[in-house]
C-alpha cells in the first residue's frame, strides 16, 4: 500500500477532515490535498507527528498497509463511536505548565528584588557615593532575573504557537475539575499573601524597614500565585489559545491555512485587532513601567507629600503596573467590541 493510502484511511478512521490534519501538523489544508494525490511528499517532523496522531509507526505509514486496521473504540472516531479520544500530541500541556512557572516566577523576582533592596536602603558603605546604592543593586539583580525568564518564556511560546497553531481540545472533565482546585488555591493563597503583609505592615512591632520588605516579600508570592493560577486555568481554553495563535499568523500563512474566503476574512480581521490591541497595552505598559521607575529612582517632593518608602507616597510605586494592567483590560474589551 502506498503512503497515501494509508493516510487518507487512517484520517477517514478518525472522521477527521483534511483542514482538521494540517492544523494539527501546522500545515496548510492544500498541502495534505498534494500528499493524499501523491503531488507531494511531507518532511520527515511532519510524518513522525502523522505517526503519532495515528499511533502507528513509520515503516506502517510509509511502507505497511493500513487500510485493514480497524478503528480503536478508546481513541478512534467514526460516525458509530461517537468522538474520539484527542491526545497532547504536541506537548502543548508541558510547555503551559513551563510558560507558567517562567512567567510568575519572573514576575515574583523583580518584586523579590525591591523587597531585598528595601533592607539595605541607606546601608551602603562609606565607599558608595549613593547611600542606597546596595538598594539599587539588588533591585537591579531582581529586574535581571525576572527578565532571564522573561523574555525566554516569551520567545519560546511564541516559537510553540508558530509551530502549532492548532492543538485538539484534549482535557477532561478530570483535567477541568483539578485544574479549578488549584485555581481556587492560588487564588486562596495570593489573597492570604497579601493580607499578610499588609497586616505585617502595620504591626508597630516592626520597624518601618521591615515592615516594607515583609510586605513586599508577601505580595511577591501573592502575585506568583495569582499569576501561576491564571495562566494554569486559561491554558484549559484551548479555543481562545487556536483563535489567537491564528492571530499570529502572517498573511501568507493565514491564505494558505484556509481556503474559504469567509474563513480568511474573519482571521485577517482577528489578527488585525489582536495587533491593535497589543499594541495599545504595550503603550500603556511601558507608560506604566517608566512612571513607575521615575517614582522609584527620582523621589522628588511634591506639593508638601511625605516621599518616604516606608509610609509615605513613595511606598506606592508599583500602583502604576496595576492600574496599567486595569487599562489594558479596558483597552481589550473596547477594541474587541469594534465591528469590522
Amino acid at each position: 500500500m502506498s503512503f497515501r493510502d494509508n493516510l487518507q484511511h487512517m484520517r477517514a478512521t478518525k472522521n477527521m477532515t483534511q483542514e482538521q490534519l494540517a492544523m494539527l501538523l501546522g500545515v496548510s489544508r492544500q498541502s495534505v490535498t498534494k500528499w493524499e494525490a501523491e503531488r507531494a511528499y511531507p518532511e520527515m517532523d511532519k510524518l513522525i507527528k502523522i505517526c503519532q496522531i495515528f499511533d502507528c509507526t513509520l515503516d506502517e505509514l510509509v511502507q505497511g498497509d493500513l487500510t485493514s486496521r480497524t478503528p480503536d473504540p478508546t481513541c478512534a472516531a467514526t460516525e458509530s463511536l461517537g468522538t474520539y479520544t484527542p491526545q497532547d500530541i504536541c506537548g502543548y500541556d508541558e510547555h503551559m505548565r513551563s510558560f507558567a512557572r517562567s512567567i510568575a516566577t519572573g514576575v515574583a523576582a523583580i518584586i523579590a528584588g525591591v523587597a531585598i533592596g528595601s533592607a539595605f536602603e541607606g546601608a551602603a558603605p562609606s565607599t558608595f557615593s549613593d547611600p542606597d546604592a546596595i538598594t539599587l543593586i539588588f533591585v537591579f539583580l531582581g529586574v535581571v532575573i525576572g527578565m532571564a525568564l522573561l523574555v525566554p518564556a516569551g520567545i519560546n511560546h511564541t516559537r510553540f504557537v508558530k509551530e502549532h497553531p492548532f492543538v485538539e481540545d484534549f482535557y477532561t472533565p478530570e483535567d477541568h475539575s483539578h485544574t479549578n482546585r488549584l485555581t481556587s488555591r492560588c487564588v486562596v493563597f495570593g489573597i492570604a499573601f497579601i493580607f499578610l503583609g499588609v497586616l505585617a505592615s502595620l504591626m508597630s512591632a516592626f520597624s518601618e524597614t521591615t515592615q516594607t520588605v515583609i510586605f513586599l516579600a508577601f505580595v511577591a508570592a501573592g502575585v506568583w500565585a495569582f499569576i501561576y493560577g491564571g495562566i494554569m486555568h486559561g491554558r484549559l481554553d484551548i479555543a481562545s489559545y487556536n483563535k489567537e495563535a491564528v492571530e499570529e499568523l502572517s498573511d501568507a500563512e493565514i491564505a494558505n491555512l484556509y481556503s474559504d474566503d469567509e474563513q480568511r476574512k474573519r482571521a485577517f480581521a482577528a489578527r488585525r485587532k489582536s495587533k491593535l490591541t497589543g499594541t495599545v497595552c504595550g503603550i500603556i505598559m511601558l507608560a506604566a513601567t517608566i512612571i513607575m521607575l521615575v517614582w522609584l529612582f527620582i523621589p522628588t517632593a511634591n506639593a508638601g507629600f511625605s516621599w518616604n518608602y516606608d509610609s509615605g507616597i513613595g511606598s506606592l510605586f508599583w500602583l502604576p503596573l496595576p492600574i496599567g494592567g486595569i487599562c489594558c483590560g479596558i483597552a481589550a474589551i473596547v477594541i474587541g467590541s469594534f465591528k469590522e
